[in-house]
Parts: structure tokens; C-alpha cells; sequence
């Protein structure tokens, strides 16, 4: 997927004239220097340990709050915790102590917070509404033992904003009816039925379920047996609300593992209706919230008003514990708004980074030296889209191509030769990914921090995100394209965390 070379933009000096052998890809830099070069700086990592899906997120009082899948003990997955921290602006991180740690029943396993205004729960007061976690326990006793019932549901709730947890002594709320993956609850507040809906991943669809205080849920409905992609098992599902001219519709995401469009871990969604007890769609077609490798378990936070936010594990199932970081493993998207677009007779997801990235914005990058191994933003806007690359590109020889390609109307991202690969035989690849729009005009914004791209193309309805592991920072952009008005509109700025 290379264009022929007509016209070159550079943003930085070009220090080497050929390129170095590809076993430089291989070299491994010292614990030290893997800190510096792959901590990113605009996206949440732990400061150690393992990390994979988001969990329990709310906003409350300003403050974002983030659980996640946590294992402090290694950099590979473990007896899972849920860490925790928060944030003022989705962007800059403050790490907290680990909010909710395993116990008698099993390891504390995927699921989300709500905020309990009404105190329907009786687990607080109405001056003082009560968070309520809700999440899978899962038994490795159980598991080991060859049971089919050793995921169960939990609660727990926290008087103090959601900084310290108290276990829910009738735990589990929703036993296990004898099915292995039994797992992963979001729940929100349906406001004309009056009741609490969790979805919960069972094996290959969603269940609904309904609660009025939760503690007692009730089977509501199944979704998805028939539908969408079933390489893999399902997990992580989530159901909100968005509008669009007018008119209410209900999106149901789910993480698939494998299955995804660019091998691996990723996550689908069906765009259609709730009524407080069964969700339906009218569309048959398959669609991811991102096409690229990295972006799985994906949820949106709770309490948010009128707006949508959701985050994503950055990472894939296929790779996650090999990858070359020393002290912790695996970072989270940037935050993202979602909204929906008409594109013929679908109804699609669109994401955008959250509009608060705008004040880290710093000064606009013209010709010269990359000094810094800064976080940038890259945008791109233009009446007609034609094919085009860029390019960023070391002194050790490593690059990483993204754009478009005309020929075949696909968004890519090219990171075979990115850096460092030999932890996995299909890390080194192409990436590719549909364009949804069918309008001439386009836009095309990219996020690059140390080891991650994100590209929102036509405002976000093609999305990728990939991760990737340079030996030495890339100090050179550069641009291919035969249109000179792609090559006239390209914007690019640092963004600072402040």
C-alpha cells in the first residue's frame, strides 16, 4: 500500500540517507530507558504491574473516576484487583490506592459503578447517595476444580465518593446458573421504567437483566446469538443512549476475543432500540468501534449528562504480556466522545478524542528538528480525498506509515517496520480498515504519543488505534501524496501535558 512519491512536506530533518539493517528493530534498551521512551505521556498507565479493561467508571462532584483490571505483582496478567484513579480532565491521571482487592468469594473480574441517587440500594442515604460497584467474582478454586458456576455477580459500595469499598455481605446478587463465561456487568438507570438494567456477557450473546434496588435482578432478555461476529468468546458489553435528529436510539457494544477485523482482540456494536426490557436492532451488518489492533473493552462512564465518554484498554489479547515494557504493561486510549452519523441506511458510532485535549494544545510544528519525544496531534481536512501517506521515521531506520489508500478506499496503518516485533509473529503487520463516509470532503485527525496512533477519520467514523515500540523517538514526518491540497492542509501541534 505505497504511493508512488510526487511531492514531500518534511516537518523535520531527514539525519540519516539509508536505512539501517531491520535486526536494529531488535535492540533492547535498558529498564531505564524503556521507562523513558515507552511511558506515554497523554494516555493512563499504572505506575506498575499489569493493567487491562477499564472498570467502574462514574463522574462525580468534577472528578473523572477510573477503575481498571489490576495485577500489582508482575506485568503479566494475575489474581486480578481493581486499581484506581482520577482525573479533573480525562487527560492527566492521579493514581490512587487499589480500590477493591479479591476475597473469599474470587478474584474481582470486569464490571462498572453506578452512582445510587435515590439510594434505591439502602446502602447510603439520600444526602449521601451511595456508589455501587458491580462486577464479576470468579473462582480459580472453582474453575480448577472443573465447575461451570465460578463466575458469579458481586456488589460493593462506598460511602466516600468511591475512594474506599465495603463488600456487599448478601454477595453474589446474581448467581451463576451453570455457564462458564458468566461475566462482565455494566449497568445503567433506565428512567422511564424506573429499575436498574445490567447487560452481562454470557458466552456468545448478552443478557439483560433488571433490578429495582440492585441487589435482586431479574431475567429481562437475550440479545445477539444470531447476530454480529462469534469468532470469540464475548465480554465486556455496554448500553447507553445517544440522540440524532431528534430521535432517541440505543447502542449495545461487546468486546470479541478473537475475532477481531485486524486479527485479534476488538469490539463490536448494534445501533437499534431499548425499551426497558429487551434491546433489537434492524441492522445485520457487523461494525467495530475500531478497526485498528489495539482498542478492546471499551465502556462509557456513568453520570456524564448529555455527553458519551467512553476509554479502551490499549492493547490486544494476541501480544499484551510480551510487550516490550519492563516495570508495567499496557496504557488506555485517550478518552473518546460518541455520537452517531447516518451514512446511507446504517446508523453508525462515531468517536472523537474528548473535547478537553484542545487545552493541551501547544505551538504549531512547522519545518525543523522533532527535539522531543512529545505527544502530537496531526490534522488534515480537505474537499476531495485522494490518496495519501505519512511517514515517521527514526534514525535507527524503524517507520510507521498511515493514511489512505484511494485504490482500495481503506484507512491504514502500516507498523511492520515501527520497531520492536519479535515478541509476536503477527505484531509486524498491515492494518487496514473501511472508509464509512461517502462524502468527497474529509478530515483526518491523529494522536501520536510514544507508542500509540490514533486516527478519527470523517469526524470519527472510522476510527484506528495501534501501538507500536521504536527503538529511539522519531524525529521525522513526512508526507506523500499527488494532491496538492492534502499536502497544503496538514496542521500539526504538540500537546503538553500541563
Amino acid at each position: 500500500m505505497r504511493i508512488p512519491l510526487t511531492l514531500f512536506l518534511f516537518f523535520a530533518m531527514i539525519t540519516c540517507s539509508c536505512l539501517s539493517s531491520h535486526a536494529q528493530n531488535e535492540v533492547r534498551k535498558d529498564t531505564n530507558n524503556n521507562e523513558s521512551l515507552y511511558r506515554p505521556i497523554i494516555h493512563f498507565s499504572p505506575k506498575k504491574g499489569w493493567m487491562n479493561d477499564p472498570n467502574g467508571m462514574f463522574f462525580q462532584n468534577g472528578v473523572y473516576h477510573l477503575y481498571y483490571q489490576f495485577y500489582p505483582n508482575a506485568t503479566v496478567w494475575g489474581p486480578m484487583h481493581w486499581g484506581h484513579a482520577t482525573s479533573k480532565d480525562l487527560i492527566h491521571w492521579e493514581h490512587k490506592p487499589i480500590a477493591i482487592y479479591p476475597d473469599s468469594l474470587g478474584l474481582i473480574f470486569s464490571g462498572s459503578a453506578v452512582v445510587d441517587k435515590y439510594n434505591t440500594s439502602g446502602l447510603g442515604t439520600l444526602k449521601n447517595p451511595p456508589i455501587i460497584s458491580i462486577f464479576t467474582q470468579h473462582s480459580m478454586e472453582g474453575e480448577k476444580a472443573g465447575k461451570n458456576n465460578f463466575q458469579n455477580q458481586s456488589i460493593a459500595y462506598s460511602n466516600d465518593g468511591g475512594n474506599t469499598w465495603k463488600m456487599y455481605p448478601g454477595n453474589p446478587v446474581i448467581k451463576n446458573p451453570g455457564i462458564n463465561d458468566f461475566r462482565d456487568p455494566k449497568v445503567i438507570w433506565h428512567e422511564p421504567t424506573k429499575h436498574w438494567i445490567m447487560a452481562l456477557a454470557v458466552k456468545n450473546k448478552v443478557s439483560l437483566y433488571s433490578s429495582e434496588n440492585l441487589k435482586d435482578w431479574n431475567f429481562e432478555s437475550d440479545f445477539g446469538e444470531l447476530l454480529g461476529n462469534h469468532e470469540g468468546v464475548w465480554e465486556c458489553p455496554d448500553l447507553f443512549s445517544l440522540p440524532y435528529n431528534g430521535k432517541t436510539y440505543w447502542v449495545l457494544s461487546v468486546s470479541v476475543n478473537p475475532g477481531g477485523p485486524n486479527k485479534g482482540s476488538a469490539t463490536q456494536y448494534f445501533v437499534g432500540d431499548f425499551d426497558g426490557h429487551k434491546f433489537s436492532t434492524s441492522s445485520s451488518k457487523t461494525k467495530w468501534v475500531d478497526y485498528g489492533a489495539d482498542n478492546y473493552a471499551g465502556v462509557t462512564w456513568y453520570n456524564t449528562g448529555n455527553r458519551k465518554i467512553a476509554i479502551g484498554w490499549m492493547s490486544n489479547w494476541l501480544y499484551a504480556q510480551q510487550v516490550p515494557t519492563d516495570k508495567w504493561r499496557s496504557a488506555m486510549t485517550i478518552a473518546r466522545e460518541l455520537n452517531l452519523q447516518e451514512v446511507g441506511e446504517e446508523m453508525y458510532l462515531t468517536s472523537m478524542p474528548v473535547k478537553e485535549l484542545k487545552f493541551y494544545k501547544s505551538n504549531y510544528l512547522s519545518e525543523g528538528p522533532i527535539t522531543q519525544n512529545l505527544p502530537y496531534e496531526i490534522n488534515i481536512q480537505g474537499s476531495n480525498i485522494n490518496s495519501f501517506t505519512l511517514t515517521l521515521n527514526n534514525e535507527e531506520g524503524e517507520s510507521l506509515d498511515f493514511g489512505f489508500d484511494q485504490s482500495t478506499n481503506q484507512y491504514f496503518i502500516d507498523r511492520s517496520f515501527a520497531g520492536v516485533h519479535s515478541f509476536h509473529k503477527d505484531f509486524a503487520a498491515l492494518h487496514s480498515a473501511p472508509r464509512i463516509s461517502t462524502k468527497s470532503n474529509f478530515s483526518f485527525k491523529v494522536l501520536i504519543d510514544k507508542t500509540s496512533i490514533e486516527i478519527f477519520s470523517d469526524n470519527g467514523l472510522t476510527v484506528m488505534t495501534d501501538i507500536f515500540f521504536p527503538t529511539s523517538p522519531y524525529n521525522n514526518i513526512a508526507i506523500q501524496s499527488q494532491s496538492e491540497e492534502i499536502r497544503k492542509n496538514i496542521k500539526i501541534s504538540s500537546l503538553l501535558a500541563k
